[in-house]
C-alpha cells in the first residue's frame, strides 16, 4: 500500500471521472431524439463540441454545484458554464496528446471495471445497461480514457507549481499548535468518588448522594482535598490524595471535562454516572505542550483480479472469507497468510499502526470508518480488492517534522484549487477556440 503524491488530484478528478458515467447513464436522452437536435457549439483545435456534449455535461455540473454548496446557474447560464468547461477539457487532452500523456486500455479496463463493481454489476451486466440507456461501449470508454488522461495530465503539471514557503509552514505551525491548545488543555483534576451499587433503592441513592454533597461542602469550605480523598473516596486515586494526575483533556472521561469547563483552577462540583457520584477539583488547567495524531493499526487481506480471478469473483471471495471470519470459523490472519497478495501477508495482514494520509483515499475512508474489531464490506481500490479489519486506535505525539509535514499537505490542498485553475486556464488560452450556435 502506499500513499498518493497528492490526495487533492485523486478526489478532484475521481469525481469527474464518476460523475460524468453515472450522471450520463442517468440523463441521457435516447439516440434519435438527441440527434436529431444535435449541431456543433464550439471547435478547439479542429475538434468539434456538440450540443449533445454540453446537455450530457450539464447534470454532472449541476450535481458537483449542489455538493459544494453553490448556486445553480439558471438552464441557459449553466449550459454556458457546462460548454466553457468542455472548451477547457477539450484543450487540455489536445495539450497532453502533444506532451504524449496517454492511457491504455489496460487502465481503461480496470476504471470500468471499478465502475462496474461500485454500482453492484458486473463489466457485461454494466455494458447492457448502458447500452439500454442510448451509450454505446465504445463511447462510454473514450469518456473514461479522457478522464484517466486528464488525471495524469493534471498529476504531471500542476503539483510541481504550487509553491509553499518555509515562512506559510511556520505560521501553519503556529496555528495547528494554537488551535489544540485551545481544544485539549492539559488538566489535573482531584477526585472523590462514591459510588452508588447497581441495584441500589432510592433511599440508598439519596443516601449516598448526601455523603458526596457533604464531601463537596467541606472541599468548598476550604478542607484539604487530599484529607478528604483519604478518608471517603472508593476512587483508584484515593492513595494519592484523589489526584488523577496531568493529562490532555481528551484523555479525561469526557463527563468529566465537560464538567469542569467553566471552573476556575481550585473550584469544585458534583457530578453523576453510572459509577457513582464524583467530586472534581480543577486543580491544574494549562495550554498542552505537545500535540497528538489519531493513529489506527488495521490489518487486510488483498486480491488482485488478473487472469482466471475477476473483480467480482475477487470480491466474491473476500465477502465469503468475511463471513466465515465473522461467524467464528476462520481467523483473519492465518487467512491473510494464505491467500493476501500484499506485502504484509506473513505478517497475518497487519499493516502496523498508520497515521491519516498514508493509504490511498478510498482505503482511508473506509478504515476511518470502522470500529476497532469490526470488518467493512470487499473494497476496490487500485492496487486490488482488499478485505480490511480495525484492530485498535491510539492517540500518538506528533513530531516536529511530522506536524510540519502536515501543514505541507494541508496547504498544498488549499492552493491546488487555484493552481489548477491558472494552469488550465494557460492551456485554454493557448488553443484555438471558434464559437458556433449556442448549445440549447
Amino acid at each position: 500500500m502506499v500513499t498518493m503524491p497528492c490526495l487533492k488530484i485523486r478526489s478532484l478528478l475521481a469525481w469527474t471521472l464518476l460523475a460524468w458515467t453515472l450522471s450520463a447513464v442517468a440523463q441521457a436522452p435516447t439516440t434519435s431524439r438527441a440527434m436529431g437536435r444535435d449541431f456543433i457549439v464550439a471547435v478547439v483545435d479542429s475538434v468539434p463540441i456538440t450540443n449533445h456534449d454540453v446537455t450530457l455535461r450539464v447534470p454532472q455540473l449541476r450535481d458537483q454545484l449542489k455538493q459544494q454548496g453553490n448556486s445553480v446557474p439558471e438552464a441557459d447560464a449553466l449550459l454556458k458554464v457546462a460548454l466553457e468547461r468542455l472548451i477547457i477539457e477539450r484543450a487540455l487532452l489536445e495539450f497532453a496528446k502533444d506532451t504524449g500523456v496517454t492511457v491504455d486500455d489496460d487502465a481503461v479496463d480496470q476504471a470500468e471495471q471499478r465502475i462496474a463493481a461500485q454500482n453492484q454489476m458486473s463489466p457485461s451486466a454494466w455494458q447492457q445497461k448502458l447500452s439500454a440507456e442510448g451509450i454505446s461501449a465504445a463511447r462510454f470508454r473514450q469518456n473514461l480514457r479522457d478522464q484517466l488522461t486528464l488525471q495524469r495530465l493534471t498529476e504531471r503539471n500542476v503539483p510541481s507549481r504550487i509553491k509553499i514557503s518555509d515562512v506559510e509552514i511556520d505560521q501553519a505551525v503556529r496555528e495547528r499548535q494554537a488551535a489544540n491548545s485551545g481544544n485539549n488543555p492539559d488538566i489535573d483534576l482531584g477526585h472523590i468518588l462514591i459510588t452508588v451499587p447497581e441495584k441500589a433503592t432510592a433511599a440508598e441513592v439519596a443516601a449516598l448522594q448526601d455523603k458526596a454533597q457533604a464531601a463537596l461542602a467541606r472541599v468548598k469550605r476550604g478542607d484539604d482535598f487530599g484529607v478528604v480523598a483519604k478518608e471517603i473516596s472508593e476512587g483508584a486515586e484515593r492513595d494519592k490524595g484523589g489526584l488523577m494526575g496531568l493529562r490532555p483533556a481528551n484523555r479525561y472521561p469526557t463527563l468529566f471535562v465537560d464538567a469542569i469547563k467553566n471552573l476556575q483552577i481550585n473550584d469544585s462540583i458534583l457530578v453523576r454516572s453510572g459509577a457513582g457520584f464524583h467530586v472534581l477539583k480543577l486543580v491544574t488547567q494549562r495550554a498542552s505542550q505537545v500535540l497528538t495524531i489519531t493513529q489506527t493499526r488495521a490489518r487486510h487481506i488483498l486480491l488482485r483480479p488478473g487472469g482466471q480471478l475477476s473483480q467480482t469473483s475477487a470480491r466474491a471471495r473476500l465477502a465469503d472469507y468475511k463471513r466465515q471470519i465473522e461467524s467464528g470459523k476462520a481467523d483473519f490472519a492465518k487467512l491473510a497468510r494464505e491467500h493476501s497478495e500484499d506485502g504484509s501477508a506473513s505478517d497475518g495482514g497487519d499493516l502496523g499502526w498508520s497515521t491519516p494520509g498514508m493509504f490511498v483515499p478510498e482505503f482511508e475512508e473506509t478504515m476511518r470508518q470502522l470500529q476497532p474489531g469490526q470488518i467493512a464490506d470487499p473494497l476496490i481500490s487500485r492496487f486490488g480488492v482488499h478485505l480490511i479489519q480495525v484492530l485498535e486506535r491510539r492517540e500518538a505525539p506528533i513530531s516536529e517534522r511530522e506536524l510540519r509535514d502536515m501543514a505541507r499537505s494541508s496547504l498544498r490542498d488549499k492552493k491546488f484549487d487555484e493552481t489548477y485553475q491558472l494552469w488550465s486556464q494557460e492551456i485554454r488560452g493557448r488553443a484555438f477556440v471558434e464559437y458556433r450556435d449556442a448549445p440549447q
